[in-house]
């Protein structure tokens, strides 16, 4: 058929259901865009490319459905560079479409012209550039196929003088794979293992919620086995909450009953995750990851298994396909070894944790360190994190969609928030961006308008994405509700600072006269303060309710005191020694 190369673009996008694009406008995308209304597409123009991409993140999460991400060449795609990186780490298959400087004239340094292939090549899970117009639709479809397969995002680069260009064109239809059910032998050798086990233990990972099916798949092989079932770092949506097999997260600021449990498996099975180093370091001081243990570690990409723990049978296949070969696997007498005493082990460990951590109101100091005790007798009736989290809990939908961005404060709640089903618990993952938390429950709730959301912040990371308040109240953008935690620093380095530099504190402290409450009013928003933990509930039942019922986007700014969690990384900092000694005397005079 004869058409234009954009009109060729457009119905390999409508042939995939790709229906919505996150960026902002530039000239080298618009013979698409021109299009995008009468196709059927929604552009969700973002007033920052970054927050952009990580809107696309969140619709992709919460939906499970291809989203694009697009933008001017040159600074407009540079500054996706962030949001490309952590959805390559959080298993996102985007579609990251980059126009690019005009094939006539690129080499000669021209206006917003960069290397877009070589900046995104460790960033995305494959790329190809367009070399020929008539080739764009067959380039495109291998890219969105390779996004699924791979479950990463794709980069198609696109010279933007290929444009407006007639071919003639066929287009393709979608390359659809069959998940990988896992070898024969291997899903054999992982049946015997967990038939033989004394104490099997379960670790669910995205895998668990990316798969069809996975987390029902799981489910059944836990009851099978009676096996507590913990999932990893930031994915506390990989198993049903309620389930009373159900232990927790794992690391950083996570279940102890997770962390006590997992230290008695003799098996684990890790379904669908890496072992990432945030989901098997000590957390609370327990180095809980059992070094006898026997570990099935399985991954739909092959190079991710075996890359961080001795694994004894490696799988590679779709987490929910794999579990459901192992459970017709299992031997008559699986799990029979000890199930009674288990399941009473289980319940007492889980209802212990459960009493401690709904007793836990302040953060400990680390001996030599006194910054937590000053921080509560500083504001002796402000809400610490903690408290504010169980305020939280009182009033958080079940059903709710939660985003988290990185820091002290939202990382200080990683134990408390569970859920019903995946697809519920949007964090940013193992690249550690901040400024996810608001974009990514933006995107989540245009995927998923029907279901309330959440957006969580420290002050300092929302004062990345704060300018995204300037573009989310126009009035085709749905309503959301966003929690910034205010105690006026960037929590986490503050905290490496009491540890290790001597209260040394550079770059931590923010401007106390900034409202992001007055902010949020200013850009035609509500803006509500909470001082008090039955505000914060009050606040945050009301915002709700606004945005279900009116369409009201909400910012509660709740003032906290300046206690500080655990350190991110207690395993990859020490206490430096100064050995030539550095003074201000020696600085010379400026010119």
């Amino acid at each position: 058929m004869r058409m234009t190369t954009e009109e060729a673009f457009i119905k390999v996008l409508q042939r995939h259901g790709i229906r919505h694009a996150f960026g902002i406008i530039g000239s080298a995308m618009m013979p698409i865009s021109d299009l995008f209304p009468q196709a059927g597409i929604t552009f969700w123009d973002a007033a920052h490319e970054g927050s952009a991409g990580f809107m696309a993140d969140g619709y992709t999460r919460a939906t499970g459905e291809t989203s694009m991400m697009i933008a001017q060449n040159g600074p407009g795609i540079t500054n996706f560079v962030t949001a490309v990186k952590t959805a390559y780490w959080n298993h996102t298959p985007l579609l990251l479409v980059t126009p690019q400087a005009a094939n006539a004239t690129i080499g000669q340094g021209g206006f917003q012209e960069v290397e877009q292939m070589k900046l995104f090549e460790d960033m995305v899970a494959y790329q190809e550039e367009v070399r020929d117009p008539a080739r764009i639709a067959e380039v495109l479809t291998r890219v969105i196929a390779k996004a699924r397969r791979l479950c990463g995002p794709a980069q198609i680069n696109v010279p933007r003088d290929f444009w407006t260009r007639e071919i003639d064109v066929e287009i393709p239809e979608p390359v659809v794979f069959e998940r990988a059910p896992g070898g024969e032998r291997s899903v054999a050798a992982a049946a015997a293992l967990l038939s033989e086990a004394r104490f099997p233990v379960i670790l669910n990972g995205a895998g668990a919620v990316l798969s069809k099916g996975g987390i029902d798949a799981s489910s059944d092989l836990a009851e099978r086995l009676d096996a507590p079932v913990c999932v990893g770092y930031q994915h506390n949506d990989a198993f049903p909450g309620a389930h009373p097999l159900f232990a927790g997260p794992l690391g950083y600021n996570g279940s102890k009953a997770a962390m006590e449990l997992i230290a008695k498996a003799d098996v684990i099975l890790a379904l669908g995750t890496r072992l990432n180093p945030f989901s098997t370091l000590p957390g609370y001081g327990i180095d809980y990851w059992p070094p006898g243990a026997k570990v099935i570690q399985v991954d739909i990409n092959p190079d991710r298994v075996g890359l961080t723990k001795k694994v004894a049978v490696p799988i590679v296949g779709d987490a929910a396909k794999v579990a459901r070969g192992i459970l017709a696997d299992l031997s008559e007498t699986a799990g029979d070894e000890g199930r009674q005493a288990r399941r009473t082990l289980i319940a007492e460990t889980k209802s212990r944790w459960a009493q401690e951590l709904s007793s836990m109101d302040h953060e400990e100091d680390d001996p030599g360190t006194t910054w937590n005790e000053r921080a509560r007798q500083d504001r002796p009736d402000w809400m610490s994190p903690r408290m504010a989290w169980r305020a939280i809990q009182a009033a958080l939908p079940r059903e709710a969609i939660i985003s988290s961005d990185i820091g002290n404060n939202c990382a200080i709640g990683n134990a408390y928030p569970d859920f019903d089903e995946g697809r519920r618990y949007l964090a940013p993952g193992l690249f550690g961006p901040c400024g996810y938390g608001l974009p990514a429950i933006v995107g989540a709730k245009i995927g998923r308008p029907d279901l309330p959301v959440v957006g969580f912040a420290g002050d300092g990371a929302f004062g990345i994405a704060v300018n995204e308040l300037t573009a989310i109240g126009r009035g085709e953008w749905p309503a959301i509700t966003q929690i910034v935690f205010r105690n006026y620093q960037w929590g986490a380095e503050k905290r490496n600072s009491t540890l290790w530099f001597d209260d040394n504190f550079v770059g931590t402290e923010l401007d106390t006269q900034v409202s992001y409450a007055g902010i949020a009013r200013a850009c035609g928003l509500k803006g509500v303060v909470a001082r008090t933990m039955e505000e914060l509930t009050e606040a945050l039942r009301n915002a709700v309710r606004a945005q279900m019922r009116d369409g009201t986007t909400t910012l509660i700014e709740a003032m906290i005191n300046q206690e500080l969690g655990e350190p991110f990384r207690r395993d990859a900092m020490k206490k430096p020694v100064r050995v030539a000694g550095v003074s201000r005397d020696d600085m010379i005079a400026a010119g």
